[in-house]
């Protein structure tokens, strides 16, 4: 593979492209045929004519609703201005990994291995975000629990430092009432 097909692709921002579209991490055909250096028309073409190996919860189709928001979110091109005719599909990584299958390029290959590092380094970012959030959980209740013994604490020395309250003294000895 030439260098510069190489540093195309590496000059450009793969995670970037990865959006959580239906709670699930995915590309758009468009995204993924620039990585390609195909027309997102010629991609669209290639699966539909092996349809059997990309379900739904490979690649599906989005929304009126889920493209206007992109357009809005992405600034995509508005329909009717050199923009889509068609709503846009979105690939899982499962479906990304399926498109490798489907073209075989030298370029679409080497794409293809760098989008599924980009998925799973976010993976991992992810799951480090996880761990960073659980552990300053791990932390406010640990110190939630040491600020109550400090309050306490802290009263027990005001009450010591308080002048005592009077109390009546009972005399001491006998005494005989008449």
């Amino acid at each position: 593979m030439s260098k510069q097909i190489v540093s195309v692709i590496q000059g450009s921002t793969i995670t970037s492209k990865i959006y959580l579209i239906r709670e699930k991490r995915v590309m758009l055909d468009s995204d993924l045929a620039d990585l390609y250096a195909v027309k997102t028309k010629s991609l669209n073409l290639a699966v539909r004519r092996n349809v059997e190996r990309f379900p739904e919860d490979f690649m599906f189709q989005l929304s009126p609703e889920e493209a206007k928001s992109l357009r809005f979110q992405y600034e995509t091109s508005k329909k009717g201005r050199g923009g889509r005719r068609y709503l846009p599909f979105a690939f899982t990584q499962e479906g990304v990994a399926m498109l490798s299958a489907v073209l075989s390029s030298p370029r679409a290959i080497h794409a293809h291995i760098l989008i599924m590092r980009a998925f799973i380094k976010l993976r991992e970012m992810v799951a480090t975000n996880e761990l960073i959030r659980q552990k300053i959980e791990e932390l406010e209740r640990k110190y939630e629990k040491h600020d109550k013994d400090i309050q306490d604490i802290l009263e027990a020395i005001r009450e010591l430092f308080e002048p005592p309250k009077s109390r009546r003294k009972k005399p001491i000895g006998f005494h005989v009432k008449y």
